[in-house]
């Protein structure tokens, strides 16, 4: 199966499928002009990357589950090694938001602080205008 194919039958980006090999997530083989050749169960292992990158994994963490990937990952009950990969995730992924809220709270500051200050100048300035 070609990559155009496999991008088809997945839902995903050419480009996307490009990156999964270059990660090492997927294989193929090259024909003889060149072209990726893709096995069938390719479809099943990026259906399945897809899965796990869509709940919040990256692909450094989906490369210790490559054992996992060619059946029905979700479906299965997970492994003590994933739950901690996941954990690991969404440790990294709470203390991402909470900087992210910490900078969008200093920036509604100073934004408030700004418009109090051009509020006071305004009104300054209209006091000694009238």
């Amino acid at each position: 199966m070609r990559i155009g194919e496999l991008a088809r039958a997945t839902g995903a980006t050419v480009r996307a499928l490009r990156h999964y090999e270059e990660a090492g997530l997927i294989g193929s083989e090259r024909e003889p002009n060149g072209y990726r050749d893709y096995r069938e169960s390719a479809v099943v292992r990026v259906r399945n990357i897809r899965a796990l990158v869509g709940t919040g994994l990256t692909l450094e963490d989906v490369r210790p589950l490559l054992g996992c990937l060619d059946g029905d990952v979700l479906a299965n009950r997970p492994s003590e090694r994933v739950l901690a990969i996941a954990r690991e995730r969404l440790d990294v992924l709470d203390r991402r938001i909470a900087a992210q809220t910490e900078a969008r709270d200093r920036l509604a500051a100073a934004l408030a602080g700004a418009a109090s200050a051009t509020a006071a100048t305004h009104a300054a300035a209209a006091t000694t205008e009238g």
